[in-house]
């Protein structure tokens, strides 16, 4: 029986909060078990509002009193929602709450990590720390005190004076008073309660200090546990490179005394943004060459920069209510993927970016849980932290600035945040911004904010007498909920490649508005080849009947780098669509353009890397399924393992030359360049042993004598990946048992790189490791992500793989509903599949959503999958 019970929330519902906030005044005494939460607020009534309701949210919490204006108050309390009498005039709300961080497995609201206290708010854990209107369109400034009794005690048990066992005690804002067991912190800035934070524990510090273009000193702290500061360097690094470029490139200046971080290892995402005390996920904060990879360093560069960029984005201003989401997430990952072009390669980042966005958001798209950019509702907000509000949210942000120019999007910025800063805004304001500064109307383009789907653009073209004209036509599928799809604006930025190679029209967008539409283009001396969507200038699919030809024209020849990269990945698709269905050998045309690629010095190593990887597994499944083909994952893991032995053999000399001159001799640094060497090497071994099993000797020794992680974890693969790599895995875990980050990775790499017969197994006993903890995030993806990923595995015919996460996501549920449901999305793709597998997973969803006391996160995950027509009766659709 399915005991969840769960209001839909709408958009068209939202009415503005009866009562607003000026202050907040919160005092903490803390104790694992009875921490005690004094709240003294400021209300007054909403000049907005006519009729005026006092409600405050509540979870998890025990009342002991509440006053109103010093007088006992005895409020009703129901449904999550206390009520009372309150005046029709400003007054204080106090009251003391009592609440249990120790038993907080959820990690929402305030709970121990490890022994250390830390919060996570967003999107509505404040309601488990006091009775408040949680809710973002609710701003406040906050004073914060926070207590701590317990002391060191000697041996004999008798307190040491004056040692605190929590020597460190955050929370957001500046610093104003402290003393031993205590300390006071001011928060100047108005901010919902989703932003609030406190952390306390035995901490130490990396520090550094920045000074901004305000000529304002900011002290840094990266606080992390005793022994970890010496890996926090690069972490401090991105932070001061993050606040000088958002000065340079934004105008946006930091605006506290101190920038707090704070690395804690159970944490359900990978950081969050309160203001000036930032927490992060430990893996994206602690990094050396011998624990982290080079990903792991750009991560952190990222996600460092991502929460920063928040200060403006997203915390100055916020966004009204949860529908906004993508408001300040959207926006925010822009930023931050131009932070990490400026700091790498543009072109690099944006194939990484494509390749995300394709992976996980157009997956999202075209399944169940496809929804619009913008929501129109929801049953649990944090089922919609999803690639469609992340990434495609930023797709939307680069179309607009696409469209309007740099210059015009610098000048809708600077309004924006002098319009609204200070306040909690909506997608019609950013929009209005734009609208004003432009004075473009952007009616049509707020499609992308409400319509769901990837729309496909299908391209035809023509060519008479010198002119060459390009017949577009674009149309999105039906998404649940959604069945009538009108035209969007879609920027198509163009190129045309001549016969020799040469560029006879550089990059123009054009703007496709309507349903149909042609551009044409004048005056050439013989028929171009197109260059479409350079630098994927729009979250489509592109359809268009091509020939081989042209793509090995365009792969040598397109000055766009991302086209010259798709050129080759659809050529790679192509070859591969080929073997599966007869067994093709790759064609020595295509074969030899990647060598001729590949020994091409003028080209970034990491883009050389990226040209030699074929497509994975999941997007052939989905590329054979748009094409009325159903997927076999077996046959197109047994497909790909074999092409990329024949790339091996094919192109063994050039291989053997880059992994012999890739090295990079001296000690280990992260940068792009040597990062982008260390993954070229790395490909080219990959495909040496792909094609000759005896070359597995290069990567034994490889593990044997690298001194960095990216290495020794891209070795150890290679090994595991063929059936091999037993002694080297013991190795490492003997080495790396204690470094619970290097760990997961220990967990998750073996995994991911089993061959499919053997991945289930493989799973099923990790999960009986003593250190499977899995009620850590952390560890119970790297074990359970890891099978969803390793596609051929998971989809074993037998079923297996689709039981053992339900079971586990069944296990994780009453504790952790929100890292479950987010886990859940792992069968999204289920009607893609023969009936005998949808038939197995219809099974185990149906067993999930069956189980007594089901969280309301999972109960609406699971039954918008269930919702889903299976892949026959949606054929029409497509």
């Amino acid at each position: 029986m399915n005991d969840a019970k769960a209001q839909t929330i709408r958009l068209a519902d939202y009415r503005p909060p009866a009562f607003l906030v000026d202050d907040v005044h919160l005092t903490f005494r803390l104790h694992p078990k009875h921490t005690t939460v004094t709240s003294r607020i400021h209300f007054r009534p909403n000049p907005e509002v006519t009729e005026r309701r006092f409600e405050l949210h509540g979870e998890c919490l025990s009342l002991k009193s509440a006053r109103i204006d010093g007088r006992d108050s005895k409020p009703h309390f129901a449904g999550g929602i206390l009520t009372a009498d309150v005046p029709d005039a400003p007054f204080i709300w106090e009251a003391e709450v009592e609440i249990d961080p120790s038993s907080n497995t959820a990690l929402e609201g305030l709970y121990i990590s490890n022994g250390i206290y830390c919060t996570q708010c967003e999107a509505e854990g404040f309601r488990r720390i006091t009775f408040y209107p949680d809710r973002p369109d609710v701003m406040a400034r906050f004073t914060v005190r926070i207590e701590s009794d317990d002391l060191v005690t000697r041996s004999n048990g008798e307190p040491v004076p004056d040692s605190p066992v929590l020597p460190v005690l955050l929370s957001n804002g500046n610093p104003v008073a402290s003393g031993p067991g205590w300390a006071e912190w001011h928060d100047p800035w108005p901010k919902p309660s989703y932003l609030f934070a406190l952390v306390a524990g035995d901490l130490v510090a990396h520090t550094g200090t920045y000074r901004t273009s305000e000529g304002r000193d900011v002290t840094l702290n990266i606080w992390v546990r005793p022994g970890d500061e010496d890996r926090c360097a690069y972490a401090l690094d991105a932070l001061k490179r993050s606040m000088d470029w958002d000065e340079r490139v934004y105008g946006r200046a930091y605006d506290l005394d101190v920038f707090n971080l704070v690395a804690v290892d159970d944490f359900n995402a990978g950081a969050m943004e309160n203001k000036g005390l930032n927490i992060f996920n430990s893996k994206y904060v602690l990094a050396s060459p011998e624990t982290a990879t080079d990903r792991d360093y750009e991560s952190i560069e990222g996600i460092v920069a991502h929460e920063y960029f928040h200060n403006w984005t997203g915390n100055r201003i916020t966004c009204r209510d949860w529908f906004q989401l993508c408001l300040k997430e959207g926006l925010t990952v822009f930023r931050d993927q131009q932070f990490s072009g400026d700091m790498r390669s543009h072109a690099v980042k944006r194939i990484d970016d494509v390749l995300m966005l394709r992976a996980r958001q157009f997956r999202e798209d075209a399944g169940p849980l496809a929804h619009p950019v913008r929501p129109a509702e929801f049953q649990e907000i944090n089922n919609f932290y999803t690639a469609t509000v992340y990434e495609k949210g930023a797709e939307v942000i680069r179309m607009l600035k696409t469209l309007v120019g740099n210059d015009a999007y610098s000048k809708a910025l600077d309004l924006y945040f002098d319009r609204h800063d200070g306040e909690a805004a909506t997608i019609e304001d950013w929009l209005k911004v734009f609208e004003d500064t432009t004075g473009r109307d952007l009616t049509q383009f707020k499609r992308w904010y409400t319509q769901a789907g990837t729309p496909r653009v299908s391209v035809t073209d023509t060519f008479n007498h010198g002119t060459y004209t390009l017949d577009f036509e674009q149309h999105t599928r039906h998404t649940p909920g959604q069945f009538e799809k009108s035209p969007q604006v879609i920027p198509i930025a163009v190129g045309l490649i001549g016969p020799n190679g040469d560029e006879v029209v550089p990059t123009t967008v054009l703007e496709l508005t309507d349903e149909r539409q042609s551009f044409s283009f004048d005056g050439l001396g013989s028929r171009p080849i197109p260059s479409l969507l350079r630098n994927f200038s729009a979250p489509v699919i592109l359809e268009r009947q091509t020939s081989k030809e042209e793509r090995l024209h365009l792969l040598a020849h397109d000055t766009d780098p991302f086209n010259r990269w798709e050129a080759g990945r659809q050529l790679g698709k192509e070859e591969l669509v080929s073997r599966i269905a007869n067994g093709s050998a790759p064609s020595m045309a295509w074969l030899d353009s990647l060598n001729r690629l590949a020994n091409d010095e003028s080209l970034d190593p990491a883009f050389r890397a990226l040209a030699l990887s074929l497509p994975s597994e999941d997007d052939m499944a989905q590329t054979l399924h748009d094409n009325g083909v159903t997927p076999d994952p077996g046959t197109i893991h047994d497909a790909r393992e074999g092409m990329l032995a024949d790339i091996g053999k094919a192109l063994r000399p050039t291989l053997t030359s880059l992994y012999d001159n890739m090295d990079v001799p001296g000690t280990y640094t992260p940068d792009a360049t040597s990062a982008g060497r260390r993954s070229l090497r790395l490909k080219a071994l990959n495909l040496l042993v792909c094609a000759d099993e005896a070359q597995m000797e290069l990567a034994v020794d490889l593990f044997a004598t690298t001194d960095n992680m990216t290495e020794s974890l891209g070795a150890l693969s290679i090994l595991l990946g063929k059936g091999e790599g037993e002694k080297q895995a013991a190795t490492f875990y003997e080495k790396w048992r204690n470094d619970s980050n290097v760990l997961d990775k220990w967990f998750a790499i073996q995994i991911a790189n089993a061959t499919p017969e053997k991945a289930v197994a493989r799973a099923e006993a990790l999960t009986r490791h003593p250190d499977f903890h899995w009620k850590t995030p952390n560890r119970f993806r790297a074990v359970i992500g890891a099978l969803a990923g390793n596609a051929a595995g998971f989809h074993d015919p037998s079923g297996a793989g689709y039981r053992l996460v339900a079971d586990w996501l069944i296990r994780l549920d009453p504790v952790n509903p929100q890292t479950a449901a987010r886990m859940a999305t792992t069968f999204e793709t289920w009607t893609r599949y023969d009936g005998d597998r949808q038939g197995k997973v219809r099974d185990v969803l149906n067993a999930i959503r069956s189980t007594r006391g089901l969280s309301p996160d999972m109960n609406e995950m699971v039954s918008r999958m269930l919702d889903a027509q299976p892949c026959e009766s949606r054929r029409e659709n497509q």
